[in-house]
């Protein structure tokens, strides 16, 4: 189980209640660009959610904001990923193309401070006809990228080179299989997920409530793992991360690639409706 993260293993505290974030709200997915050591993290704008438009913030590893970019119409802002070229080119992966408040494509662009982008203004890429609800997921270490996505209303994944991905060849992808195994209880929102070389894992739980999932019971988050060549389900387990947070709701999932001392980082969003903080927990590679 050398190459797969110990979902069993106690979480631990990386950054606690940060209130850097641009927006008011929580956060909803994020990313990291270990060449140059920063946390990109998306939210929804405040009153954008049904028409999609996002707020995109880039953080140095200690929480602090560096800058921010509105994008208008793109989506929930599930997952996202990023590209390090070569020639030291940063590139963002989004969905886009909002219905509903969700992407019916994905698209990349690089980070701009104060820039507003549009769906109007970026290249849209459809690589599964006939989807919705398309959101991305980049592992720079195994140079993929995956999407997920609905058809016929029921989530899948689909997984390609990132090479061939940007040249537009969907034609060939690496794996592509159903989601299963986010939480023991079909109900239960999905929140975020992360490809990560052969494995593919899950985020799924809701914030706390008095009478649904109370505090006491440390929260219904759980983190589960997928196999993409198989799409089997290989681990399931509840997580109590971050447990004496108030409202504490599960958002986001990413990897932070260190080769045997990478990460596998859980988002977690906590204080009132309009002051939202962020909490971002670990769990080691397993050993």
């Amino acid at each position: 189980m050398a190459d797969r993260f110990d979902l069993s293993a106690p979480s631990e505290r990386w950054l606690w209640k940060k209130a850097t974030l641009r927006e008011p709200t929580i956060l909803q997915s994020f990313a990291f660009d270990e060449v140059n050591r920063h946390l990109y993290v998306l939210q929804l704008r405040r009153g954008g959610g049904d028409a999609g438009h996002l707020c995109l913030n880039k953080l140095d590893l200690a929480g602090k904001r560096l800058g921010h970019m509105y994008l208008q119409g793109f989506g929930h802002g599930v997952s996202m990923g990023v590209q390090n070229d070569p020639d030291g080119t940063v590139w963002i992966w989004t969905e886009a193309d909002a219905k509903g408040g969700y992407g019916q494509g994905v698209t990349r662009f690089r980070f701009f401070d104060g820039a507003v982008r549009t769906r109007e203004d970026v290249k849209v890429r459809n690589p599964i006809p006939g989807s919705t609800h398309n959101q991305p997921s980049v592992c720079m270490t195994s140079r993929r990228i995956a999407v997920r996505h609905r058809i016929d209303d029921k989530p899948r994944y689909r997984v390609w080179d990132l090479d061939a991905f940007v040249a537009r060849d969907y034609s060939a992808p690496v794996a592509d299989f159903p989601q299963t195994g986010a939480h023991p209880k079909a109900e239960i929102p999905f929140q975020g997920y992360a490809l990560d070389g052969d494995h593919l894992y899950q985020l799924a739980g809701t914030a706390y409530h008095a009478k649904t999932n109370p505090p006491a019971k440390r929260g219904n988050a759980h983190i589960s793992c997928l196999d993409i060549r198989t799409g089997e389900l290989l681990d399931q387990q509840r997580t109590e991360a971050g447990h004496s947070l108030d409202h504490r709701e599960p958002e986001g999932l990413a990897v932070r690639p260190h080769g045997s001392g990478a990460r596998l980082c859980l988002g977690l969003a906590s204080g009132p409706e309009g002051a939202r903080r962020f909490s971002i927990y670990y769990k080691p590679r397993a050993a």
